[in-house]
């Protein structure tokens, strides 16, 4: 586990802040070969949150997969797979395939965008809603796969 040094702390708020403005006012993020910009500051943002065990952030981000785990089918059936971003944070997505398609032939190696919610864990984190909400209520999220949107 990741320890935050108290020198490094007001570093971190700063980085934070710079991040989220970045993140409101600056461009889109570009999922494709290029390490871009926004991803960059997507990885700051999340490893802040990592650090500070913050949860419930939307957020925008890609990585690529390590590791593709088997379905979860109990209760909402879930794709999982473990991502790993540029910044070495690894992360689980939990993408819901009862509201969204599931990304096939998924591969250790592919480069997976995303658009969801991320909430902390000791192990990185967990990435989920990257699906439509039916209800209406949550921000919608979404998975990129080899130029295909799954939502």
């Amino acid at each position: 586990m990741r320890s935050i040094n108290k020198k490094s702390l007001p570093l971190i708020i700063v980085l934070s802040l710079a991040t989220w403005l970045w993140n409101e006012y600056g461009g889109e993020l570009s999922t494709s070969g290029s390490t871009s910009t926004a991803t960059i500051s997507s990885d700051s943002r999340l490893e802040a949150a990592f650090n500070s065990r913050q949860s419930d952030l939307q957020i925008a981000g890609a990585g690529t997969v390590v590791h593709v785990l088997p379905d979860d089918n109990k209760g909402s059936r879930h794709q999982k797979f473990l991502i790993e971003l540029d910044s070495g944070l690894t992360l689980l997505v939990a993408h819901n395939i009862d509201l969204a398609p599931r990304i096939p032939a998924l591969r250790k190696g592919d480069t997976v965008g995303f658009y969801g919610e991320y909430e902390w864990t000791e192990k990185g984190g967990v990435i989920h809603w990257t699906h439509h909400d039916p209800s209406g209520r949550h921000e919608e999220g979404w998975l990129e796969h080899q130029g295909q949107r799954y939502e």
